[in-house]
């Protein structure tokens, strides 16, 4: 605590009272509920690995290059590289129709007679394939072939022949 007697004077003396040192008390001991003992202690090893080394520069220079980086320059550069050939595109098979048609049987025969030629030849065909044949050749002819070969061919009545 500071008091002051004379307050007003600039030389005033004043009186401090200086407080008596604290005793502190010690600190209170509680009791504390003894631990259990552990089951086992695991301690954990910890691996250091040692610090790579840092290799010297000597040694990283005098590596030998990889062999694809010291292949030898072309003999003949001026040759070129073959070109890649796409493969040719396939056609759509064409679509199929199924019909059905009446023949005289002299003709009908040709078409076995010609089968067996065919295959003399060395190129064995079908029947199909020979009236394809036909229709290929009839295409290609001019107009005035085309009629002359019409009208070699009789006409025959449609519809299935009669059993007898």
């Amino acid at each position: 605590m500071v008091t002051s007697e004379k307050a007003s004077s600039p030389v005033a003396s004043t009186k401090v009272a200086v407080a008596a040192p604290v005793k502190v008390a010690a600190p209170v001991k509680t009791a504390v509920p003894a631990k259990k003992p552990a089951a086992k202690a695991v301690a954990k090893k910890v691996i250091r690995k040692p610090a790579p080394k840092a290799k010297p520069v000597a040694k990283v220079v005098a590596k030998p290059l990889p062999k694809a980086v010291i292949k030898p320059a072309p003999v003949q550069a001026d040759v070129a590289k073959p070109v890649k050939v796409a493969k040719p595109v396939k056609d759509k098979k064409p679509k199929l129709v199924r019909d059905s048609f009446t023949v005289p049987k002299a003709e009908y025969n040709v078409l076995d007679i010609l089968k067996l030629r065919a295959g003399k030849l060395g190129s064995p065909a079908k029947k199909s394939e020979l009236l394809r044949a036909g229709i290929k050749a009839l295409a290609a002819m001019t107009d005035s072939a085309y009629l002359a070969a019409l009208k070699a061919v009789p006409a025959v009545k449609t519809g299935r022949p009669t059993s007898k």
